[in-house]
């Protein structure tokens, strides 16, 4: 007879696993840490970086119209990045649309670490519309009264603290590498190349901590290595498509292959790990343009684009010296390191021919 009692937490217990399953609510790190960490780096680049470039156009050039078009699209940015978290976690049209306040809310009140503060606040304010979107015969009025409502309000109560983490977090590693260039130069390379190859987002992460000056150098340094390196390295198993895919492209497009074979993951990495301090204590290689230029790489060649951006900023007319320092930290030192690496691993019977080919 015990059996036939119903479990009032079990039955509960399902009751939410329900409605979350209902509702598209997934928590799990792949939604939050992948998926809407990516969609953020692709909203920043649709908005703030897109515009830096326009900017950067319109200072060349001096056609004030494209400086115009940039400063529309950089004062955007907060409502680009949380509709693009929005649409990575699978929020219907009104919560979607909402998101846009909470955005420009988020990246208001977190300051200099606005970024992160739109991710964070974001996320929250999407599940919480979601969860109460057509729920009700009113879900005109709910649905965006609940995602602007509490997003706005967590914004404005959460958002100074999550900027000032985030500046803490980049401004400890920027002091660091300022402090320890060499060290901190290999550090920074290795993680944020190996961020850019992972299925996460590194644009999105040097842009959250705000990643500038001379570990953004770093930063930018380990992406190239990661691009580059894989581009050259697999040329025999994808020939010119493949460089072009990944060298102007992403390095993520050889996950799968690290998955069956980590061991061709070793040549990028060493090179990012020369690169870094190669641009720190050899070039003193600052990237003081937008912070999510640093964790691009050479993707659309935006990393490189940054770094002119930076000088440009910073008052520095490039000469032959820090023209130098660009084509060999971002083009010339990834190519030629990762293939001798590569080449005495194939030697070594480490790599094979097609461990590198892409589908």
């Amino acid at each position: 007879m015990a059996n036939d009692i119903p479990n009032n937490e079990d039955a509960g217990k399902k009751g939410l696993a329900g409605f979350l399953a209902r509702k598209d609510i997934e928590i799990s790190f792949q939604r939050y840490a992948i998926d809407a960490l990516s969609a953020m780096a692709q909203g920043l680049f649709a908005s703030l970086l897109i515009g830096t470039i326009f900017n950067t156009i319109g200072n060349l050039s001096g056609v004030t119209v494209f400086n115009d078009i940039g400063a529309f699209a950089t004062a955007v940015a907060g409502p680009a990045m949380a509709i693009a978290i929005g649409h990575a976690l699978k929020s219907p049209p009104l919560v979607l649309y909402s998101l846009a306040v909470v955005g420009y809310a988020a990246n208001s009140a977190g300051g200099a670490g606005g970024p992160l503060a739109v991710l964070v606040v974001a996320i929250i304010a999407a599940e919480l519309g979601k969860a109460v979107s057509k729920e009700t015969k009113v879900d005109i009025l709910v649905t965006p009264a609940v995602t602007v409502g509490l997003g706005c309000a967590l914004a404005m109560l959460a958002g100074p603290a999550i900027g000032a983490v985030a500046t803490a977090i980049g401004s400890f590693i920027m002091w660091a590498t300022e402090l320890q260039p060499f060290f901190m130069g290999i550090l920074v390379a290795v993680v944020v190349g190996i961020a850019l190859t992972l299925p996460i987002s590194s644009a999105a992460i040097c842009a959250a901590l705000g990643l500038t000056g001379l570990a953004g150098g770093a930063a930018l340094a380990g992406c190239c290595a990661q691009m580059v390196g894989f581009a050259v390295i697999s040329f025999a198993d994808n020939g010119w498509g493949g460089v072009v895919s990944q060298g102007i492209g992403t390095s993520m497009l050889q996950m799968g292959n690290i998955m069956r074979k980590p061991l061709i993951w070793v040549p990028p990495i060493v090179a990012a790990a020369i690169c870094g301090p190669v641009a720190t204590c050899v070039f003193s290689m600052q990237q003081n343009g937008p912070a999510i230029a640093s964790g691009m790489g050479t993707c659309g060649l935006v990393g490189p684009i940054g770094l002119y951006s930076g000088w440009i900023a910073d008052g520095i007319m490039p000469g032959a010296f820090e023209w130098l320092g660009m084509l060999l930290v971002c083009f010339v030192l990834p190519a030629v390191i990762s293939w001798l690496v590569a080449f005495i691993m194939r030697k070594a019977g480490l790599i094979a021919p097609g461990d590198m080919k892409l589908d």
